[in-house]
Protein backbone atom coordinates (compact mmCIF):
# COMPACT_ATOMS: atom_id res chain seq x y z
CA UNK A 1 0.00 0.00 0.00
CA UNK A 2 1.35 3.35 -0.79
CA UNK A 3 1.74 6.51 1.46
CA UNK A 4 -0.93 8.12 0.11
CA UNK A 5 -3.50 5.34 0.19
CA UNK A 6 -2.69 4.63 3.75
CA UNK A 7 -2.94 9.04 4.77
CA UNK A 8 -6.37 8.28 2.67
CA UNK A 9 -7.38 5.79 5.20
CA UNK A 10 -5.89 7.47 8.17
CA UNK A 11 -8.00 10.57 7.55
CA UNK A 12 -11.46 8.80 7.13
CA UNK A 13 -11.32 5.86 9.89
CA UNK A 14 -11.94 6.67 13.26
CA UNK A 15 -12.45 4.63 16.28
CA UNK A 16 -13.61 1.47 13.66
CA UNK A 17 -16.62 3.52 12.24
CA UNK A 18 -15.73 4.97 8.36
CA UNK A 19 -17.05 8.89 8.72
CA UNK A 20 -17.19 11.29 6.20
CA UNK A 21 -13.57 13.69 5.56
CA UNK A 22 -15.70 16.50 5.86
CA UNK A 23 -17.21 15.62 9.33
CA UNK A 24 -13.57 16.02 10.90
CA UNK A 25 -12.20 18.67 8.34
CA UNK A 26 -10.40 20.80 10.91
CA UNK A 27 -9.57 17.83 13.37
CA UNK A 28 -8.45 14.58 11.31
CA UNK A 29 -7.59 12.41 13.96
CA UNK A 30 -6.53 9.21 13.40
CA UNK A 31 -7.38 5.35 14.40
CA UNK A 32 -5.88 2.04 13.35
CA UNK A 33 -8.48 0.05 11.31
CA UNK A 34 -9.68 -3.02 12.77
CA UNK A 35 -8.03 -5.32 10.45
CA UNK A 36 -4.50 -3.45 10.93
CA UNK A 37 -1.54 -4.75 13.34
CA UNK A 38 -2.53 -3.39 16.85
CA UNK A 39 -0.19 -0.30 17.25
CA UNK A 40 2.40 0.61 20.08
CA UNK A 41 0.57 2.56 22.79
CA UNK A 42 0.01 5.63 22.72
CA UNK A 43 1.92 8.31 24.81
CA UNK A 44 0.45 11.90 23.34
CA UNK A 45 -2.22 13.36 25.60
CA UNK A 46 -3.82 15.03 22.91
CA UNK A 47 -6.35 16.50 24.99
CA UNK A 48 -3.61 18.32 27.57
CA UNK A 49 -1.92 19.71 24.07
CA UNK A 50 -5.75 21.20 23.02
CA UNK A 51 -5.75 22.89 26.38
CA UNK A 52 -2.34 24.19 25.74
CA UNK A 53 -2.84 25.35 22.48
CA UNK A 54 -6.48 26.95 23.63
CA UNK A 55 -4.24 28.76 26.41
CA UNK A 56 -1.68 29.92 23.48
CA UNK A 57 -4.23 31.13 21.12
CA UNK A 58 -5.66 33.46 23.89
CA UNK A 59 -2.36 35.85 23.61
CA UNK A 60 -2.92 39.12 21.58
CA UNK A 61 -0.09 38.00 19.38
CA UNK A 62 -1.56 35.13 17.98
CA UNK A 63 -4.06 34.60 15.29
CA UNK A 64 -4.10 31.91 13.39
CA UNK A 65 -2.61 28.18 14.14
CA UNK A 66 -2.19 24.64 12.44
CA UNK A 67 -1.04 21.95 14.13
CA UNK A 68 -0.66 18.15 13.06
CA UNK A 69 0.96 15.29 15.33
CA UNK A 70 2.77 12.09 14.37
CA UNK A 71 2.69 9.51 16.15
CA UNK A 72 4.72 5.39 15.42
CA UNK A 73 4.02 6.36 11.76
CA UNK A 74 0.76 7.81 12.12
CA UNK A 75 -1.25 10.90 11.47
CA UNK A 76 -2.90 10.92 14.81
CA UNK A 77 -4.45 14.96 14.18
CA UNK A 78 -4.63 17.27 12.32
CA UNK A 79 -6.39 20.47 13.32
CA UNK A 80 -6.53 24.34 12.95
CA UNK A 81 -7.82 27.05 15.56
CA UNK A 82 -8.28 30.69 15.67
CA UNK A 83 -8.72 32.70 12.63
CA UNK A 84 -7.52 33.50 8.88
CA UNK A 85 -7.89 37.06 9.31
CA UNK A 86 -7.80 38.71 12.94
CA UNK A 87 -11.97 39.10 13.74
CA UNK A 88 -13.09 37.77 10.97
CA UNK A 89 -14.53 34.32 12.17
CA UNK A 90 -13.37 32.81 9.26
CA UNK A 91 -11.86 29.72 10.80
CA UNK A 92 -8.64 28.42 10.38
CA UNK A 93 -8.91 24.30 9.67
CA UNK A 94 -7.01 21.37 8.88
CA UNK A 95 -7.08 22.51 5.03
CA UNK A 96 -6.44 25.92 5.39
CA UNK A 97 -2.99 26.83 3.60
CA UNK A 98 -0.55 28.57 4.95
CA UNK A 99 3.35 29.54 3.82
CA UNK A 100 6.03 26.98 5.27
CA UNK A 101 8.98 29.79 4.50
CA UNK A 102 12.52 28.26 5.32
CA UNK A 103 11.07 24.50 5.97
CA UNK A 104 10.80 24.93 2.09
CA UNK A 105 14.22 23.86 2.30
CA UNK A 106 13.45 20.54 2.96
CA UNK A 107 11.51 20.05 -0.37
CA UNK A 108 14.47 21.17 -2.26
CA UNK A 109 17.18 19.09 -0.86
CA UNK A 110 14.97 16.31 -1.47
CA UNK A 111 14.04 17.42 -4.59
CA UNK A 112 17.84 17.44 -5.19
CA UNK A 113 19.15 13.99 -4.05
CA UNK A 114 16.04 12.46 -6.26
CA UNK A 115 18.10 13.79 -9.05
CA UNK A 116 21.46 12.67 -7.54
CA UNK A 117 19.61 9.24 -7.76
CA UNK A 118 18.75 9.67 -11.54
CA UNK A 119 21.93 10.56 -12.17
CA UNK A 120 21.79 14.52 -13.31
CA UNK A 121 24.39 15.50 -10.55
CA UNK A 122 25.95 14.44 -7.92
CA UNK A 123 26.37 15.60 -4.45
CA UNK A 124 30.03 16.45 -5.30
CA UNK A 125 28.69 18.02 -8.42
CA UNK A 126 30.24 22.08 -8.40
CA UNK A 127 27.16 24.34 -8.61
CA UNK A 128 28.61 26.35 -10.78
CA UNK A 129 28.47 23.83 -13.46
CA UNK A 130 24.63 23.58 -13.25
CA UNK A 131 23.98 26.84 -11.82
CA UNK A 132 25.80 29.63 -13.85
CA UNK A 133 24.77 32.22 -12.05
CA UNK A 134 26.83 31.91 -8.62
CA UNK A 135 29.76 34.13 -8.23
CA UNK A 136 31.44 33.47 -5.28
CA UNK A 137 34.84 34.80 -3.99
CA UNK A 138 37.92 33.37 -5.22
CA UNK A 139 38.77 30.05 -3.51
CA UNK A 140 40.70 26.47 -4.14
CA UNK A 141 37.26 25.00 -3.05
CA UNK A 142 34.64 24.47 -5.62
CA UNK A 143 31.29 24.85 -3.48
CA UNK A 144 29.55 21.48 -4.45
CA UNK A 145 25.82 20.81 -4.36
CA UNK A 146 26.32 18.94 -0.91
CA UNK A 147 27.92 22.62 0.29
CA UNK A 148 25.02 24.44 -0.75
CA UNK A 149 22.17 21.88 0.98
CA UNK A 150 24.44 22.13 4.10
CA UNK A 151 24.83 26.14 3.68
CA UNK A 152 29.06 25.76 3.77
CA UNK A 153 29.38 28.07 1.15
CA UNK A 154 31.68 30.24 3.36
CA UNK A 155 30.26 33.75 3.08
CA UNK A 156 28.45 35.44 5.28
CA UNK A 157 25.02 34.20 6.60
CA UNK A 158 22.04 35.35 4.93
CA UNK A 159 23.70 36.98 1.99
CA UNK A 160 21.96 39.80 0.12
CA UNK A 161 18.63 38.65 1.73
CA UNK A 162 17.97 42.64 1.96
CA UNK A 163 17.93 42.22 -1.97
CA UNK A 164 15.69 39.65 -1.94
CA UNK A 165 12.81 42.08 0.15
CA UNK A 166 13.69 44.81 -2.33
CA UNK A 167 12.66 42.83 -5.21
CA UNK A 168 15.79 41.84 -6.84
CA UNK A 169 16.01 38.99 -9.56
CA UNK A 170 18.47 35.99 -7.61
CA UNK A 171 20.20 34.85 -10.52
CA UNK A 172 21.37 38.65 -10.60
CA UNK A 173 22.12 38.93 -6.89
CA UNK A 174 23.76 35.50 -7.20
CA UNK A 175 26.68 37.21 -9.42
CA UNK A 176 27.19 39.76 -7.01
CA UNK A 177 28.20 37.55 -4.22
CA UNK A 178 31.74 37.27 -5.76
CA UNK A 179 32.00 40.86 -3.88
CA UNK A 180 32.22 39.37 -0.58
CA UNK A 181 34.86 38.28 1.94
CA UNK A 182 34.89 34.46 2.67
CA UNK A 183 34.28 33.91 6.40
CA UNK A 184 35.74 30.40 6.54
CA UNK A 185 36.97 28.10 3.98
CA UNK A 186 34.42 27.08 1.99
CA UNK A 187 33.16 23.80 3.19
CA UNK A 188 34.03 23.96 6.34
CA UNK A 189 31.91 26.00 8.23
CA UNK A 190 27.83 26.74 8.61
CA UNK A 191 27.05 30.00 7.38
CA UNK A 192 22.46 30.06 6.71
CA UNK A 193 21.89 31.10 3.24
CA UNK A 194 18.43 31.67 1.18
CA UNK A 195 19.52 33.97 -2.28
CA UNK A 196 22.51 30.97 -2.44
CA UNK A 197 20.71 28.24 -1.41
CA UNK A 198 18.45 29.15 -4.25
CA UNK A 199 20.98 28.27 -6.69
CA UNK A 200 19.62 24.46 -6.60
CA UNK A 201 16.36 25.26 -8.35
CA UNK A 202 18.55 26.64 -11.03
CA UNK A 203 20.33 23.66 -10.74
CA UNK A 204 17.18 21.07 -10.90
CA UNK A 205 15.88 23.25 -13.92
CA UNK A 206 19.05 23.75 -16.14
CA UNK A 207 19.65 19.96 -15.64
CA UNK A 208 16.47 18.68 -16.47
CA UNK A 209 15.35 21.53 -19.02
CA UNK A 210 11.91 21.66 -16.54
CA UNK A 211 10.81 24.64 -14.21
CA UNK A 212 11.78 23.88 -10.85
CA UNK A 213 8.02 24.17 -9.41
CA UNK A 214 7.13 21.18 -11.79
CA UNK A 215 9.60 18.89 -11.35
CA UNK A 216 9.10 19.48 -7.27
CA UNK A 217 4.85 18.78 -8.21
CA UNK A 218 6.16 15.36 -10.37
CA UNK A 219 8.85 13.98 -7.44
CA UNK A 220 7.36 15.36 -4.14
CA UNK A 221 3.87 16.54 -4.18
CA UNK A 222 1.73 14.54 -6.28
CA UNK A 223 3.17 11.32 -5.12
CA UNK A 224 2.56 12.08 -1.64
CA UNK A 225 -0.65 13.36 -2.16
CA UNK A 226 -0.40 16.86 -0.98
CA UNK A 227 -3.02 18.30 -3.19
CA UNK A 228 -2.85 21.98 -1.72
CA UNK A 229 0.90 22.09 -1.98
CA UNK A 230 2.73 25.03 -4.37
CA UNK A 231 5.23 26.93 -4.33
CA UNK A 232 4.09 30.79 -5.93
CA UNK A 233 1.96 33.33 -4.51
CA UNK A 234 -0.77 32.27 -6.69
CA UNK A 235 -0.88 29.11 -5.56
CA UNK A 236 -1.50 30.89 -2.11
CA UNK A 237 -3.79 33.32 -3.08
CA UNK A 238 -6.16 30.94 -4.88
CA UNK A 239 -6.72 28.77 -2.01
CA UNK A 240 -10.01 28.12 -1.24
CA UNK A 241 -9.13 28.63 2.29
CA UNK A 242 -6.07 30.72 3.26
CA UNK A 243 -4.21 32.11 5.94
CA UNK A 244 -3.53 35.67 5.62
CA UNK A 245 -0.25 37.94 7.61
CA UNK A 246 -0.37 39.21 10.68
CA UNK A 247 2.36 41.24 12.45
CA UNK A 248 3.93 41.25 15.83
CA UNK A 249 1.07 43.45 17.22
CA UNK A 250 -1.80 40.72 15.65
CA UNK A 251 -2.79 42.97 13.01
CA UNK A 252 -3.10 41.72 9.28
CA UNK A 253 -0.64 43.08 6.98
CA UNK A 254 -2.10 44.52 3.75
CA UNK A 255 -0.65 42.19 1.12
CA UNK A 256 1.76 39.36 0.73
CA UNK A 257 4.87 40.01 -0.80
CA UNK A 258 6.35 38.30 -3.69
CA UNK A 259 9.66 38.70 -2.55
CA UNK A 260 11.05 34.95 -0.79
CA UNK A 261 8.54 33.18 -3.70
CA UNK A 262 11.39 34.15 -5.90
CA UNK A 263 14.05 31.87 -4.16
CA UNK A 264 11.35 28.99 -4.27
CA UNK A 265 13.78 26.48 -2.94
CA UNK A 266 14.38 28.63 0.01
CA UNK A 267 11.52 29.34 1.04
CA UNK A 268 8.67 28.85 -1.90
CA UNK A 269 6.25 26.09 -0.26
CA UNK A 270 2.62 26.46 0.69
CA UNK A 271 0.27 24.13 1.99
CA UNK A 272 -2.44 22.77 4.55
CA UNK A 273 -1.36 21.07 7.82
CA UNK A 274 -3.11 18.18 6.14
CA UNK A 275 -0.05 17.98 3.64
CA UNK A 276 2.70 19.57 5.77
CA UNK A 277 2.14 16.28 8.25
CA UNK A 278 1.95 13.83 5.16
CA UNK A 279 5.60 15.61 4.16
CA UNK A 280 6.97 14.63 7.74
CA UNK A 281 5.29 11.80 8.17
CA UNK A 282 6.93 10.62 4.54
CA UNK A 283 10.85 11.60 6.69
CA UNK A 284 10.38 8.82 8.34
CA UNK A 285 8.45 6.07 6.13
CA UNK A 286 11.24 3.93 5.54
CA UNK A 287 10.53 3.75 1.84
CA UNK A 288 7.17 2.47 2.46
CA UNK A 289 5.60 5.14 -0.56
CA UNK A 290 6.91 7.89 1.49
CA UNK A 291 10.77 8.78 0.83
CA UNK A 292 13.33 5.91 -0.22
CA UNK A 293 15.16 5.10 2.52
CA UNK A 294 18.34 6.56 1.17
CA UNK A 295 17.18 9.82 0.49
CA UNK A 296 15.71 10.32 3.87
CA UNK A 297 18.94 9.14 5.29
CA UNK A 298 21.07 11.78 2.94
CA UNK A 299 19.23 14.61 4.07
CA UNK A 300 18.93 13.95 7.80
CA UNK A 301 22.79 13.33 8.22
CA UNK A 302 24.30 15.88 10.09
CA UNK A 303 27.17 17.35 7.71
CA UNK A 304 28.46 20.57 9.89
CA UNK A 305 27.87 22.29 13.02
CA UNK A 306 26.32 25.43 14.08
CA UNK A 307 27.75 27.46 16.97
CA UNK A 308 24.73 30.06 16.33
CA UNK A 309 21.64 27.53 16.96
CA UNK A 310 23.65 25.85 20.07
CA UNK A 311 23.76 29.39 21.72
CA UNK A 312 19.60 30.22 20.45
CA UNK A 313 18.70 26.64 22.38
CA UNK A 314 20.79 27.14 25.11
CA UNK A 315 18.99 29.99 25.79
CA UNK A 316 15.38 29.31 24.92
CA UNK A 317 15.11 25.35 24.41
CA UNK A 318 18.13 24.03 26.62
CA UNK A 319 16.52 20.38 26.14
CA UNK A 320 17.96 20.67 22.40
CA UNK A 321 21.49 20.72 21.84
CA UNK A 322 24.51 19.23 19.69
CA UNK A 323 23.05 21.88 16.65
CA UNK A 324 24.38 20.47 12.89
CA UNK A 325 22.90 21.15 9.84
CA UNK A 326 22.39 18.20 7.43
CA UNK A 327 20.54 18.68 3.98
CA UNK A 328 17.52 21.11 4.08
CA UNK A 329 17.08 19.80 7.89
CA UNK A 330 18.61 20.50 11.21
CA UNK A 331 19.84 17.59 13.21
CA UNK A 332 19.67 17.89 17.36
CA UNK A 333 19.72 15.50 20.10
CA UNK A 334 17.14 15.99 22.43
CA UNK A 335 18.94 14.72 26.27
CA UNK A 336 19.58 11.29 24.41
CA UNK A 337 17.41 11.21 21.49
CA UNK A 338 17.71 12.26 17.88
CA UNK A 339 15.40 14.44 16.61
CA UNK A 340 15.67 16.26 13.30
CA UNK A 341 13.27 19.60 12.23
CA UNK A 342 13.48 23.18 10.52
CA UNK A 343 11.60 26.34 11.41
CA UNK A 344 10.84 29.33 8.93
CA UNK A 345 9.67 32.95 9.03
CA UNK A 346 8.97 35.46 6.51
CA UNK A 347 6.85 38.73 7.07
CA UNK A 348 3.46 37.95 8.76
CA UNK A 349 4.29 33.42 9.06
CA UNK A 350 5.76 31.28 10.76
CA UNK A 351 6.56 27.46 10.21
CA UNK A 352 7.93 24.54 12.47
CA UNK A 353 8.62 20.70 12.14
CA UNK A 354 10.42 18.34 14.38
CA UNK A 355 10.77 15.03 14.31
CA UNK A 356 12.12 11.58 16.03
CA UNK A 357 12.75 9.24 13.20
CA UNK A 358 13.22 6.29 15.88
CA UNK A 359 10.24 6.61 16.99
CA UNK A 360 8.37 7.76 14.08
CA UNK A 361 6.48 10.48 15.94
CA UNK A 362 6.99 14.29 15.08
CA UNK A 363 4.81 17.71 15.22
CA UNK A 364 4.28 20.05 12.10
CA UNK A 365 2.93 23.35 13.00
CA UNK A 366 2.17 26.90 11.04
CA UNK A 367 0.51 30.15 12.19
CA UNK A 368 -0.24 33.60 10.41
CA UNK A 369 1.52 35.54 13.30
CA UNK A 370 5.41 36.78 14.20
CA UNK A 371 5.35 34.73 17.69
CA UNK A 372 7.89 32.82 18.32
CA UNK A 373 5.93 30.80 21.41
CA UNK A 374 4.15 27.76 19.45
CA UNK A 375 7.72 26.78 19.01
CA UNK A 376 7.65 26.04 22.13
CA UNK A 377 4.95 23.27 21.90
CA UNK A 378 6.82 21.18 19.85
CA UNK A 379 9.01 20.58 23.11
CA UNK A 380 6.05 20.33 25.01
CA UNK A 381 4.99 17.62 22.66
CA UNK A 382 8.35 15.48 23.06
CA UNK A 383 8.25 15.70 27.26
CA UNK A 384 5.33 13.50 26.54
CA UNK A 385 6.61 11.09 24.12
CA UNK A 386 10.11 10.63 25.85
CA UNK A 387 8.77 10.18 29.41
CA UNK A 388 10.21 13.54 30.51
CA UNK A 389 8.82 15.93 33.08
CA UNK A 390 6.18 18.23 31.24
CA UNK A 391 7.63 22.07 31.39
CA UNK A 392 6.51 25.42 29.86
CA UNK A 393 8.74 25.72 26.67
CA UNK A 394 5.73 27.95 25.10
CA UNK A 395 6.38 30.16 28.27
CA UNK A 396 2.55 30.67 28.86
CA UNK A 397 2.84 31.36 33.04
CA UNK A 398 4.74 34.61 32.22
Amino acid sequence: MTLFSRLLISATVTAGFVVSPAVHAEDKAVATPATATAPAPSKIDLKAIDRRIAKLMQRDDMVGLSVAIIENGEIISAKGYGETIKGSRQMVTADTVFRWASVSKSVAAATAILLVKDDYFGLSSPVVAHAPSVKLPPSDHMITLEDLLSHRTGIVRNAYDVKIEDGRDPKVIRTSLQGLSHLCEPGTCHGYQNVLFDAVSEMTETATGIPYKAVVNERIFEPLGMSTASTTLEGLSRSKSWARPHNRRGAMISSVKPTYYRVPAAAGVNSSITDMAKWTLAQMDGGQGGLPADVANEIHTARVQTPRENRRMRRHYSALSDAHYALGWRSYNMEGHRVVGHRGAVEGYRSAVLFDPEHKTGIAMMWNSSSSRPVGLQLELFDQVHDRPRRDWMRLAR
